[in-house]
């Protein structure tokens, strides 16, 4: 390299370090200490010597944040440390249980804790490989979420490099993006004047901007980023305590709630709790309550998590928005597992931010309870996510024309029969297994990505379907025909032809899969993997009993009882017969080591493949024991390219990386 451009390269160097200086002081710290003026002329500086020598552009540079092209959708990117929910505390007792519960746990232990607000945003993961932001991540459904590293990029608050060189080789930094209230309301006014739909709150703000495929929409939002959990790091010694963590995160220039603090009692914490009750309206952001963690990481290891959340962590949430409004009418839904449930058609109101038309009354004994009925006045509450419900009814503004909330005597979509399964049960449900209702939930349940993955199979074609009588259980779409579904509306040969194959090669899923889209209630994916892997098929599921199932770690006695109940069920037995004689698979494959040759290797794909779509070669990689990545770095052992390969191209060949063809990527697979 010549002198000169030895010096040009310097030059480019010391801009992006000022200009990341500079985005700290004013997006993290809120403490500037130039003017716009001048931050504009170091970044104008800066641009023009890359655009004169793109041979030192860097993707960590401040001017790569924001992008002019469009995304082509968002691939999807598997976190490295499944990023779990928390558990919801309401009151002070419930924080005590949560407490007691952990003690047990870990007996004669002294525990510290952490707490912080709770921000009312989209969670969202943040991968750093030796200082640079490599992947930004949705939470999704906890185990893999939509890439959306260009969006991301955009917040200035997040740094593209971390500030200094102590931090791991590798890091998952868990956080909340947000919108500030006065943010989100100047957006409204924006998209009002536009005639554009106005977002509900805040964090549905947040949540529809990081979904645009647009990168310079995405940066005009102004969305803003807190720290709040860790995931995955190496080297795994690196951190003893959450609270030692958040101060490393302050130091590499990522922003850290202010509200965090550490605690040796739970008193002090809930103390701290009530302190903010009377200041979270002055925030500038939307918080709804605030989030409690084990400091010890070592603590939170040995305490773990149960299915869905860790059992180190909970969320004392704040009292909810309320507002008063009437009771216009009540309907009743019917779920996939046939409960029927009352829902109150409502005089709109606005309530924390969001009009609510529609509140739910969970069952008829929360009915009885409330004493509501059909033209009451109510008190309703909405709680972050939770869907609204009726608190109280005020009595005293009755006026006598109200009219009682009585239990259906038909179901409201088949007719059939209501009644309760047992006496001390709270739900109605209509026993009727070829109502309608429940088998067109069912039936997308069944064949949703994640259960059985049967493409082409949505809402219209099932309803469709069912209306013609062509389908009264789930087995059914095993035996249609390419003729049937020339019968239904919209369908042509290759359509019907496409669908009739997808539903063919479902047939090869995993008994895990199948369990999941069977809807066996209280069974998530990860309960139904555990249960496929522990006997392997379904012969000797019908087999086992309450005790059998709950001897199983990670199945408690209410997944027990739910599983035994449903296999006992002479109808589901003669289902699932019938799924037999349809060909179907209903086993769990072994995962020998020789079964697995992409053990340890991490893909990257770019182009078009032939052979497959992105999704399937990233899933055939994965089941395989590899893992498919969605960004290019040099921990990548191959690089598959396909027809019209893009940037993810040339990176790998700057790199020096394995690039494969698609037929070299076959071998592999051993096609």
């Amino acid at each position: 390299m010549t002198e000169f451009l030895e010096k040009i390269k310097q030059e480019i160097e010391k801009l992006r370090e000022e200009i990341r200086y500079h985005d700290y002081r004013y997006y993290v710290l809120n403490d500037p200490v130039i003017s716009d003026a001048e931050y504009d002329r170091l970044f104008k500086r800066l641009k023009e010597l890359e655009e004169k020598y793109p041979q030192f552009i860097t993707p960590d540079s401040p001017t790569q944040r924001i992008f002019g092209q469009l995304l082509e959708g968002f691939p999807t990117v598997t976190h490295r440390e499944k990023m779990l929910s928390l558990d919801n505390t309401y009151n002070e007792e419930e924080v005590w249980e949560w407490y007691e519960r952990i003690k047990r746990f870990l007996p004669d232990q002294e525990f510290e804790f952490v707490a912080d607000l709770k921000i009312d945003g989209v969670s969202c993961c943040l991968t750093y490989e030796n200082g640079v932001l490599t992947i930004g991540a949705t939470r999704g459904d906890g185990e893999r979420g939509e890439d959306i590293t260009p969006n991301i990029k955009t917040i200035r608050s997040i740094p593209l490099r971390l500030m200094g060189k102590d931090f791991p080789v590798i890091i998952e930094i868990r956080g909340e993006v947000y919108m500030e209230k006065k943010d989100f309301e100047e957006l409204n006014k924006e998209r009002k004047l536009k005639g554009e739909n106005l977002f509900a709150n805040p964090r549905n703000a947040a949540a529809g901007s990081l979904k645009l495929l647009d990168p310079q929409l995405v940066a005009q939002r102004r969305l803003k980023f807190f720290v709040h959990s860790l995931g995955y790091f190496e080297p795994p010694d690196f951190f003893k305590t959450h609270y030692e963590f958040l101060e490393k995160a302050k130091s590499w220039g990522l922003p850290v709630n202010p509200s965090a603090k550490l605690f040796k009692r739970l008193e002090d914490v809930i103390a701290y709790y009530k302190e903010w009750l009377n200041k979270k309206d002055n925030l500038p952001y939307e918080a709804d309550g605030m989030v409690i963690k084990v400091n010890s990481l070592i603590q939170q290891k040995k305490l773990g998590a149960t299915l869905k959340s860790p059992r180190w962590s909970v969320a004392f949430k704040f009292p909810a928005h309320r507002a008063t409004t009437k009771i216009r009418n009540v309907v009743f839904q019917v779920g996939r597992t046939g409960i029927i449930t009352p829902v109150a058609e409502l005089e709109p109101v606005e309530c924390g931010g969001v009009t609510i038309s529609r509140a739910t009354l969970h069952n008829f004994d929360e009915i009885k309870r409330l004493d509501a009925r059909i033209g009451d006045t109510v008190l309703v509450e909405r709680a972050g996510e939770v869907i609204p419900k009726i608190v109280k009814v005020i009595k005293d503004l009755r006026t006598g024309s109200e009219v009682p909330i009585e239990v259906p005597q038909k179901c409201p979509v088949c007719g059939g029969e209501v009644a309760k399964e047992k006496v001390e049960d709270v739900a109605f449900r209509c026993v009727n297994p070829l109502c309608p209702a429940q088998l067109e939930k069912s039936l997308l349940h069944f064949a949703s990505r994640n259960a059985m993955d049967i493409e082409g199979l949505g809402e219209s074609v099932v309803k469709e379907l069912i209306r013609k009588g062509l389908v009264k259980d789930l087995a059914d779409i095993y035996y249609l025909k390419v003729e049937d579904f020339l019968r239904l509306p919209l369908f042509a040969l290759k359509k019907a032809q496409n669908l009739y194959k997808a539903i063919q090669d479902s047939k090869s899923r995993p008994l895990s899969r199948f369990l999941y889209g069977l809807g066996i209630r209280y069974v998530g994916e990860k309960a139904a993997y555990t249960l496929a892997k522990r006997f392997k098929n379904i012969d000797r599921l019908f087999e086992q009993d309450i005790f059998s199932l709950q001897s199983i770690p990670e199945i408690g006695p209410i997944i027990a009882e739910s599983v035994v109940k449903f296999f006992r069920q002479p109808q589901v037995k003669e289902l699932i017969e019938k799924f037999k004689k349809a060909g179907l698979n209903l086993v769990e494959p072994e995962e020998k080591p020789e079964s697995l040759p992409l053990k340890g290797k991490t893909f990257v794909f770019t182009g078009e493949l032939e052979s497959f779509t992105r999704s399937q070669a990233q899933e055939l990689v994965r089941k395989l024991g590899g893992q498919a990545l969605s960004s290019v770095s040099r921990r990548v052992d191959f690089v598959v390219v396909g027809k019209n390969p893009g940037s993810k191209y040339q990176k790998a060949l700057s790199l020096g990386l394995k690039i494969i063809n698609e037929e070299e990527f076959k071998k592999l697979l051993g096609l």
